[in-house]
């Protein structure tokens, strides 16, 4: 081992002695544990644990450091655990700007290490601090201030920042004096005010005899200024955003030197810079901070949706936890949840217009007077119907439903009504002055400052107004308060908005209950009727001609319709396969017949032809074969249900005139109106003939319910005939699969509904005339009720051209589908004859009127209209009495057309 270096009297070499210690390691760890004093070791703990040192040879302007973070282990006794020396310690050591010796270095030096002092200091208050203590370093100033510019343009302020500050005085001293008062300085006023109007330096050799200078701080303090020296702080815009101001020399000089302004006036112009860049950081942080504030705020309100109170109270303490205020209320106006504005609301034009308030503007309260809301709240008494108040520590919000007595009464509302009335934002940083009167009572007795700001929704329309009282270090309430607290005041108007609508479709929900509940009342079945159609003896399928597609009701009397429709259930052995019990079959049919409305052409009667004519599909046409007992039951209560509640108009009229049930569905809108009514009779009590039907039974019979009725729209018919045609052409067989299930009971449905065109043609020729006059009457509402002309088969002048349009009806929709059914189902072929038969008719009809004969007179058309006599009297048959009907203007001569489509459905 290398002996230590040798001294020989003289101050060792601190190099040659460190280049040893490093070399032997281990003859230094044995020396401080055994040998070392216990002051020594505290020393060199203390030494460690300081920031990394630097030593600077002022001569050579040249820095030496050494980190001995490395070398921890050494300076601690056995019993320290080295575990607790790393991980946080080694990163507090990070970034740490080495401290040089300042006393050591030269003026330049000096002046550029201070300048990296503040170079990457990004926290304001710090920032400012080290430039008072630097400033008083570089000048031997004894202390100084530093103010920060705010404000509009048209009243810029200073605000002291740091006040008295030297070269020692630590920063927890600094910012505890700072806070406990704060020193507002408005632009020309004092010295400070001074430079920072002119952006021009004050240097005072005697302070007493300056007539700007405030003795009132030396007499409080007991601290005598005599010279000071005080400088504007520009960005590199070279607008004034601070002011800086040191006061006296510690060398007892009496004055600033010249050389003095000039290292102030170069170090403030870098201070400018690192100040401008803190301030934007400052900023980018509060920004960042708000928008997380706000983000937290919108997820918390908006998982509040289903409790105005509780959304209330949420927004109350978010705010009050914001902006650090004791109380904070919630005033709203009317919530339109009386049954006046719901019927108002219901006769309202959707397209009525909604008076919407401008952008919010601050007033303050220099801008109006208390006298000036007194006014307002006898011309306009505050409309508040609820408020919600959160005191300061409260945990439970307090709900009042003020009368006008009690608004009238209380400041703090007619404060909150006249921002509802002017739709502006009021912040009052002096309540007592504002109102010019003492508040000995009342509610507005405690409050010292007040920010009002109305809320709007998302058509900003004004819902309420939040009020905050009273902020916790009791200032008045910042711009920054007003804007954090605008951005709040939009989510709260969304929120409260929105649990608003929730709240009041859960009311028209459940007023909808209620009015489904009175409906099914009335639209089920006596139990009179139900027992004495329970009592009836039930004739056979042969009585009514059941199995045969020439069937005809034009002889049966409404109860023998009933017991026709539950024979068909019966023949299918359906109510013993679904144990359904008899009664509930004939209360159901019973209630189904009595959901029918009394129309030409759409009633309970086509409803019987169509389930009579799926019936014989089954039976005589052989389609059971093809079909389950779950589907054929399914089957036929689509076909008795299909057009429930048909008001003898289209879909076409229901999107004309906007009725609510064209809002309520878009497409296929009767169809799906029809399965709704099913349903709901399906579920009132006694009537539900699918009860014993397993959970998966009934999703899927329900499903096939459903798909089966929306098929009898022949949009939907037109959409599935292609793909049906194609399995057609390719020789398909195979009809289970779930998808050309659906295809071929689409295609029967279209088929059954139609039944009509095929059955004899003295039934054809008089259920073409019901047809016909159903359509004319909805041809007189569209004349009547939309001022149109309606379209050629609904036009009562144009009824000559109806057999014309029945041939293009048949040749379109009809034999296609029945020539398609009977060769694959050749069972079926009676529906393509029938269809065939009645198109020669009617092309036989339409061959006359070209002649000039009518078909439509009399019952036969043998003779020409000229031989009858009288023909002044004779009765048209097709003619009906409408609702207050207005003859039409005299048609233009149209040209007649061919292949016109007459949808019977």
């Amino acid at each position: 081992m290398v002996p230590p270096p040798q001294t020989d009297g003289c101050e060792p070499d601190l190099a040659v002695v460190g280049t040893w210690l490093e070399s032997n390691p281990d003859v230094l760890e044995k020396w401080l544990k055994e040998y070392a004093s216990a002051e020594l070791r505290e020393r060199a703990f203390q030494a460690i644990n300081s920031p990394t040192t630097t030593t600077i040879n002022h001569n050579s302007k040249t820095c030496t450091s050494f980190n001995l973070t490395n070398q921890l282990q050494i300076w601690y006794p056995p019993s320290v655990s080295t575990a607790s020396l790393g991980g946080d310690n080694e990163r507090k050591f990070q970034n740490v700007r080495p401290q040089c010796d300042f006393k050591s270095l030269e003026e330049s030096d000096l002046f550029m290490e201070l300048i990296r002092d503040i170079a990457n200091e990004l926290n304001i208050d710090k920032l400012c601090h080290k430039i008072l203590k630097n400033v008083s370093l570089l000048t031997n100033a004894d202390r100084g201030s530093l103010f920060l510019a705010k404000g509009p343009l048209e009243s810029r302020y200073l605000i002291s920042k740091f006040f008295d500050v030297r070269h020692d005085t630590s920063f927890e001293e600094a910012i505890k004096l700072a806070r406990s008062e704060e020193i507002r300085i408005p632009f020309g006023v004092g010295i400070a005010g001074t430079v920072a109007q002119k952006k021009s330096m004050i240097n005072i050799k005697n302070a007493y005899e300056d007539p700007r200078f405030n003795k009132e701080v030396d007499l409080r303090t007991g601290y005598k200024t005599n010279i000071i020296l005080c400088m504007p702080i520009c960005n590199y815009e070279g607008d004034v955003i601070g002011v800086a101001q040191i006061i006296n020399k510690t060398d007892n000089s009496p004055e600033f030197s010249n050389h003095d302004v000039e290292v102030f006036q170069r170090y403030l112009t870098f201070c400018g810079i690192g100040i401008q860049n803190a301030q934007l950081f400052e900023l980018s942080v509060l920004e960042y901070k708000r928008n997380q504030i706000l983000l937290n705020l919108a997820r918390s309100i908006f998982e509040e949706q289903n409790n105005l109170e509780c959304l209330v109270t949420k927004i109350m303490r978010e705010a009050q936890d914001l902006l650090k205020c004791e109380r904070c209320a919630v005033y709203l106006l009317d919530l339109d949840c009386c049954e006046a504005n719901h019927l108002q609301r219901i006769v309202e034009r959707p397209r009525k217009l909604i008076q919407r308030h401008p952008p919010l503007n601050r007033m303050v309260s220099g801008s109006v007077s208390g006298h000036d809301m007194i006014e307002n709240f006898l011309r306009k008494p505050s409309p508040f119907t609820v408020i919600f108040e959160l005191r300061e520590g409260g945990n439970k919000t307090l709900v009042s439903r003020p009368s006008s007595f009690d608004l009238a009464g209380s400041t703090l509302a007619q404060i909150a009504g006249y921002a509802a009335s002017t739709g502006q934002i009021l912040n009052i940083g002096d309540v007592a002055e504002w109102l010019c009167e003492k508040h000995s009572e009342g509610d507005a007795e405690s409050a010292r400052t007040i920010l009002c700001m109305p809320i709007m929704n998302g058509q900003r329309t004004l819902i309420g107004v939040a009020q905050l009282i009273n902020k916790d270090n009791e200032a008045p309430f910042t711009e920054c308060d007003v804007s954090l607290f605008e951005a709040f005041a939009i989510f709260c108007g969304l929120g409260i908005h929105n649990t608003q609508m929730y709240e009041n479709a859960c009311k028209l929900m459940a007023k909808q209950k209620v009015a489904l509940e009175c409906l099914s009342y009335h639209a089920t079945a006596s139990n009179d009727a139900t027992l004495k159609l329970v009592k009836e003896d039930i004739p056979s399928a042969e009585r009514f001609n059941l199995y045969s597609f020439t069937f005809i009701d034009f002889d049966l009397t409404d109860d023998e319709t009933c017991k026709a429709t539950i024979r068909m259930f019966l023949e299918c052995n359906l109510v013993q396969q679904f144990h359904i019990p008899y009664e509930v079959l004939c209360r159901w049919v019973l209630s189904v017949k009595k959901n029918y409305r009394p129309v030409k052409y759409h009633n309970w009667r086509h409803a019987l032809n169509v389930t009579q004519t799926m019936f014989a599909m089954f039976k005589t046409g052989k389609m059971e074969r093809f079909m389950n007992d779950l589907e054929m039951l399914g089957l036929l209560v689509a076909c008795l249900c299909h057009d429930l509640d048909h008001r003898g108009t289209n879909n076409a009229f229901q999107t004309k005139t906007e009725s609510p049930l064209a809002i309520l569905y878009s497409t296929s809108t009767m169809e799906h109106h029809h399965f709704d009514q099913c349903v709901m009779i399906l579920n009132t009590d006694s009537n539900n003939i699918f009860q014993a039907l397993s959970p998966e039974d009934y999703r899927r019979v329900m499903k096939l319910v459903e798909t089966a009725i929306l098929s009898t729209d022949l949009a939907m018919y037109f959409k599935k005939r292609n793909k049906f045609l194609e399995l057609i052409d390719n020789g398909e067989f195979d009809w289970q699969s779930d998808d050309k299930k659906d295809l071929l009971s689409g295609m029967m449905m279209t088929a059954c509904d139609v039944s009509a065109i095929a059955k004899p043609w003295e039934v054809q020729h008089r259920i073409a005339k019901l047809v016909a006059d159903e359509f004319f009457d909805q041809g007189d509402l569209e004349k009547m009720q939309l001022k149109e002309q309606p379209i050629a088969m609904m036009d009562r002048e144009r009824k000559d051209e109806l057999p014309q349009m029945q041939v293009g009806f048949i040749d379109v929709i009809c034999l296609p589908l029945y020539k398609v059914l009977s060769d694959t189902f050749p069972w079926m072929k009676p529906l393509y004859q029938g269809t065939a038969e009645n198109r020669q008719h009617w092309q036989d009809l339409a061959e006359k009127v070209e002649m000039g004969l009518t078909w439509i007179d009399h019952d036969t058309i043998d003779e020409p209209v000229e031989l009858f006599p009288e023909l002044e009297e004779t009765k048209d048959i097709l003619t009906v009495q409408t609702l207050h009907p207005v003859s039409s203007a005299p048609q233009a001569e149209v040209k007649k057309r061919h292949k016109k489509l007459c949808y019977m459905l």
